[in-house]
C-alpha cells in the first residue's frame, strides 16, 4: 500500500511538473508574438514612466518636512538664536528649490548624450541602464540622512531618467508605425506620466505620515526593480542583434537645427512652463491668499489627472480621424493653458482654483499628445527613422521648464509676484501657439497606409524616407508610368504613386 502511494505521489508530482512545462513553453511562445511582445513592451514603458515621474513627485511632502527637522535638530544642538534661525529658514528654501531642479539640471546635461548613445546601441540596453539607475538613486533616497545624500540621489535619479525616459518613448515610436497606433501608444504613456506626477503627492505624503521616510521609497524601489526583471524576459536586451543591420541615426545636431523639430521642442518648453513654475509657488499663494490647509495644498493637482487624461483621449480620436490637423491641436492646448493660467491668480478658494488648474493640464495633454508623434513622423519624412536623439530632444525641452522651475518661479513671484508670473506664462502660450502654423505643410505630406502596404508588400515599418528614396530611383529608371497597368489605382479611382508624386512637387520645396 506504501508503495502505491508512494507511486501515485510520483505520477502527481510528474504530472503538475508537465503541466508547468506546457504552461511556460505557453507563455513564451505568447510572449514571442510580435503583437503581444509590442503590448508588453508598452506596458514596461509605461511601468518605467510612471516610476520616474512618481520619484520626481513623491518628494515634494517629503524632503521639505524632512529637513525642515534636520535643521531643527543642528539649531538645537547648535543653540542657535533667533536671526541665525531666520537665516537658516531662508538656507533651508534655496536648499529645497536646488535639490528640486537638480534632477532636472543633470537631465538637461546628460540627455544629447544618452540620445546619440541610443541611436547606436537600440533603445532597450538604454531602458535597463536608466531602470538600474533609477532603482539605486531610490535606494539612496530611502536611506539618506543628509542633504548632500539627498542631493546625490536627486541628481542620479537625473542621470537615469535621461536614459529610460528617452529611450522608453523612442522604443513606442519604433514598434508602433502606423501614424494612428503611435498616437494611440504615446497618449497612453502620457497618462502614466500625468498619473505618476498627480498621484506621487498624496502617495508620498500619507506613506511618510504613517510608516515614515523610507517605505515609500522602498515600494517604488520594489516596483522599479521588477519592471528591469520583466524587460530582462521579455527584450532580452543582451541577446538582441536586430540593431547591427538598422541605419545610423541623424546626429543629434542636425535634428536641433531642423526648424520643424525646433518649433516643436520650443511649445513642448513653453507649454510645460506653466505647470514647472506653479508647482513650486502655488502651495504658498494658496497659504497667503485663501488660507489653505495642508491637505488642499496636497490635493490640488490630483483633480488635474482626470482632465488630462480626457485630454489624452479627445486628441487621439480626433489624430485619428483628422490625422493633418495635429498642428491645430497643439495650439489649441496652448491658448487653452495660456488663458487658463491668466484664470490662476483670480482664484479665492479652493473650488475656484481647480478649474484653471484642470484647464492647464487639459491643455498640455492635448499639446503632449500631438506633437510627440509629430517629431516622430519629421524624423521619418526628413531624417533617418531612428528615434533616440529626437525624443532626447523633447526630453531636453520637458527638463529646460522644470530645470528652471523651482530656481526661477520664487525669484519672479518674490520681485514682481503671483499675479504677473501668470500673466507672463499666459501671454507666452498664446503667443507662441501662431508657430505651429509652420508644421501645417508638413503634416500635409503624411503616406497613405494604401500606398505603404503596396510598396512594402506589409505592414508600415515607418521608413518612410527610405521608401521615398527607392521610389524615385524607380521613377529615373521608368519603371513606374502613370497607366493603369504600371501602378495600382486607391479605392477612389486616383493613381497612388503618381499621386504621391504631384503632391510631392506641388508641395513646394523638397524636405530632405
Amino acid at each position: 500500500m506504501e508503495a502505491d502511494g508512494s507511486t501515485g505521489l510520483a505520477r502527481s508530482a510528474a504530472l503538475k511538473l508537465s503541466e508547468m512545462g506546457e504552461r511556460t513553453k505557453q507563455l513564451g511562445s505568447a510572449m514571442q508574438d510580435p503583437k503581444r511582445k509590442r503590448r508588453l513592451i508598452l506596458v514596461i514603458v509605461c511601468v518605467a514612466l510612471l516610476l520616474d515621474n512618481m520619484l520626481y513627485m513623491v518628494i515634494v511632502p517629503i524632503i521639505p518636512d524632512y529637513l525642515a527637522d534636520l535643521e531643527t535638530e543642528q539649531a538645537a544642538r547648535a543653540h542657535d538664536n533667533s536671526s541665525l534661525g531666520r537665516a537658516n529658514r531662508d538656507n533651508l528654501d534655496i536648499q529645497i528649490g536646488v535639490l528640486f531642479a537638480s534632477k532636472a539640471i543633470l537631465q538637461l546635461m546628460v540627455s544629447p548624450l544618452s540620445g546619440t548613445f541610443i541611436d547606436r546601441v537600440g533603445y532597450d540596453i538604454p531602458l535597463l541602464i536608466g531602470l538600474l539607475v533609477m532603482f539605486v538613486s531610490t535606494c539612496i533616497f530611502a536611506f539618506a540622512d543628509n542633504y548632500g545624500t539627498l542631493f546625490a540621489a536627486r541628481s542620479l535619479q537625473g542621470l537615469g531618467s535621461a536614459f529610460a525616459d528617452t529611450s522608453g518613448i523612442a522604443m513606442i515610436a519604433d514598434k508602433y508605425t502606423e501614424e494612428a497606433e503611435r498616437s494611440r501608444a504615446l497618449g497612453i504613456a502620457l497618462a502614466f506620466i500625468s498619473f505618476g506626477s498627480l498621484v506621487a503627492p498624496p502617495f508620498g505624503g500619507i506613506l511618510y505620515e504613517f510608516a515614515g521616510k523610507r517605505v515609500p521609497f522602498i515600494v517604488l524601489a520594489s516596483v522599479c526593480l521588477a519592471d528591469g526583471i520583466l524587460l530582462l524576459t521579455v527584450i532580452k536586451p543582451f541577446s538582441n542583434r536586430t540593431r547591427e543591420n538598422m541605419p545610423v541615426g541623424t546626429p543629434i545636431y542636425r535634428l536641433m537645427i531642423d526648424p520643424y523639430i525646433a518649433v516643436v521642442a520650443g511649445a513642448l518648453t513653453v507649454c510645460n512652463i506653466p505647470l514647472a513654475f506653479l508647482e513650486p509657488t502655488i502651495a504658498n499663494w494658496m497659504e497667503n491668499t485663501m488660507n489653505a490647509t495642508k491637505w488642499e495644498m496636497g490635493l490640488i493637482w490630483l483633480p488635474a489627472f482626470f482632465p488630462h487624461v480626457l485630454g489624452v483621449y479627445v486628441t487621439v480620436r480626433l489624430a485619428a480621424k483628422y490625422p493633418d490637423l495635429q498642428w491645430f491641436y497643439g495650439a489649441l492646448g496652448m491658448v487653452i493653458i495660456g488663458a487658463s493660467s491668466c484664470t490662476v491668480p483670480a482664484c479665492k478658494t479652493f473650488g475656484q482654483l481647480v478649474f484653471p488648474l484642470c484647464g492647464i493640464c487639459f491643455g498640455i495633454a492635448l499639446v503632449d499628445t500631438a506633437l510627440l508623434p509629430t517629431l516622430a513622423f519629421l524624423v521619418d519624412v526628413r531624417h533617418v527613422s531612428v528615434y533616440g536623439s529626437v525624443y532626447a530632444i523633447a526630453d531636453i525641452s520637458y527638463s529646460v521648464a522644470y530645470a528652471m522651475g523651482p530656481v526661477v518661479a520664487g525669484q519672479v513671484v518674490h520681485n514682481l509676484g503671483f499675479v504677473q508670473l501668470n500673466l507672463g506664462m499666459g501671454l507666452v502660450n498664446v503667443l507662441y501657439a501662431p508657430a505651429l502654423l509652420l508644421l501645417r505643410y508638413v503634416c500635409q505630406m503624411k503616406p497613405s497606409q494604401s500606398e505603404r502596404n503596396v510598396l512594402l508588400e506589409e505592414g508600415p515599418t515607418g521608413l518612410y524616407d527610405t521608401i521615398r528614396m527607392e521610389e524615385r530611383r524607380l521613377k529615373r529608371k521608368g519603371l513606374c508610368a502613370t497607366t493603369t497597368s504600371a501602378c495600382p489605382v486607391d479605392e477612389d479611382g486616383l493613381f497612388e504613386r503618381s499621386k504621391s508624386y504631384s503632391e510631392e512637387e506641388s508641395s513646394g520645396p523638397e524636405f530632405t
